[in-house]
């Protein structure tokens, strides 16, 4: 047909309320929205006149999948701010507590949200019905990050441990210990996720996206670096804004954040894995190479299968710090509070996460500015949709709209699971 729409009113298997309208003219695309009508949640305006030590709880909040995260990047820019580093066994913590949150995450992703897409089937409840033992492995994953993310921030959901400056409590060695037999068991079950995910079916969709994440000397980014992409750049987080803006637009109550001079770009485990193929551990590299998967990877619906080889990397991160962790001496060192700006970014499971904040003379919030992964990588989703339906516009009507669907899905939008309504109307 050469006029139609395509019209997703709630988008299923993503965190949130959203949708997708694309409408074709004349045989061509001449709209392709993701549409966030979920409610602004006003966070940035929440923090406003609260006390400093309030915002790493207040920010993991904002998402019940990656609190983590959000805690994470607010506590290294207030941590900025001050003039405070945070080194040592309380870092490695930190790492360890990211190394959960991606394992609870990305495993739910891989084989709730997404492998379904692969695999023929509406939700995970018609996968589990055909292979429960799958599911049944997938649920024990999970829980591994889950664990850890309960014993290091006192709750499984929105953690309540980390603070500026450290933890106010941190575990003892026999605790930890205890983790390490689940942790080898769970290495080794994304091992062979990795080898699964590499036998799906991938559309042929490769384009040069620009890539940004964080990058560390010695590390596979979660909590430290700097800005980098595949386009050359390479700065200090503090220079965030000097490179990349938001804008708003009429379809979304969300904003679109592009690079300036450059436009749309891509954050999130692609984006990491081509950045910082050679901070993967030896095993994780191993693996991506004997699936034939390794940089530049270009194609969004091969995100199933970096996330994959990601989820090894945090299995063995984690098992690192367990075991050569020794207690600290104390849960936080000393926080000497001062007025200034302070900037933050870590890696959250589905992509780089930027804070900024102003701190007053008494110590409290006076602005602030959050950027989170969806953000930036709505308008390169939009892209990929108008992209991928150009391509396949003569693609029997359900399967292009099962695989605009999963082209959203691919980047894991941070707006929670919904019910969703899909039509194809012919014109």
């Amino acid at each position: 047909m050469k006029n139609r729409v395509i019209k997703v009113d709630q988008l299923a298997r993503v965190e949130g309320e959203g949708g997708v309208f694309i409408r074709i003219a004349d045989g061509k695309v001449a709209e392709a929205k993701l549409k966030i009508f979920e409610p602004p949640r006003f966070f940035e305006a929440f923090l406003r006149g609260r006390d400093y030590s309030e915002v790493p709880d207040i920010t993991a909040r904002i998402c019940g999948i990656c609190p983590v995260a959000y805690q994470m990047s607010s506590v290294h820019a207030i941590e900025e701010a001050f003039g405070l580093t945070v080194e040592g066994q309380l870092r490695e913590l930190r790492r360890l507590i990211y190394c959960g949150e991606w394992i609870e995450s990305h495993v739910l992703h891989i084989y709730m949200l997404h492998a379904p897409d692969f695999l023929g089937y509406e939700d995970v409840l018609g996968l589990a019905k055909d292979k429960p033992e799958l599911v049944k492995t997938a649920l024990r994953m999970k829980k591994i990050g889950n664990d850890i993310v309960a014993l290091l921030g006192g709750r499984e959901i929105h953690p309540i441990s980390v603070r500026v400056g450290g933890f106010y409590k941190v575990p003892r060695t026999a605790e930890l210990r205890a983790l390490l037999s689940e942790l080898e068991w769970g290495r080794d079950r994304a091992v062979e996720t990795a080898r699964l995910t590499a036998t799906l079916e991938f559309p042929g969709f490769e384009f040069d996206y620009e890539f940004v994440s964080l990058r560390h000397p010695d590390e596979y980014p979660f909590n430290g670096g700097r800005i980098v992409s595949s386009g050359g750049m390479d700065i200090a987080v503090k220079e965030y804004e000097f490179h990349f803006e938001e804008r708003h637009v009429p379809h979304a109550n969300a904003l679109h954040s592009v690079a300036k001079g450059i436009g749309p770009y891509m954050v999130g485990p692609l984006a990491r894995f081509n950045l910082n193929f050679d901070r993967l551990t030896p095993l994780a590299r191993e693996i991506a190479k004997e699936i034939g998967v390794f940089p530049p990877v270009r194609n969004p619906f091969k995100s199933i299968v970096v996330r994959a080889i990601e989820t090894i990397y945090a299995y063995e991160e984690a098992i690192r710090i367990v075991e050569q962790y020794t207690p600290p001496d104390r849960a936080c060192v000393d926080v000497h509070p001062r007025p200034g700006i302070g900037f933050g970014a870590s890696e959250a499971p589905r992509g780089m996460l930027y804070h900024r904040y102003r701190i007053g003379d008494d110590e409290t919030i006076l602005d602030a500015k959050i950027v989170p992964p969806t953000s930036q990588n709505q308008a390169t989703i939009e892209l990929d949709l108008r992209r991928f339906v150009t391509q396949n516009i003569a693609m029997e009507r359900p399967e292009l709209t099962w695989k605009v669907e999963q082209a959203v899905r691919n980047y894991d939008p941070c707006i929670s699971c919904a019910t969703h309504f899909v039509t194809i109307r012919d014109e």
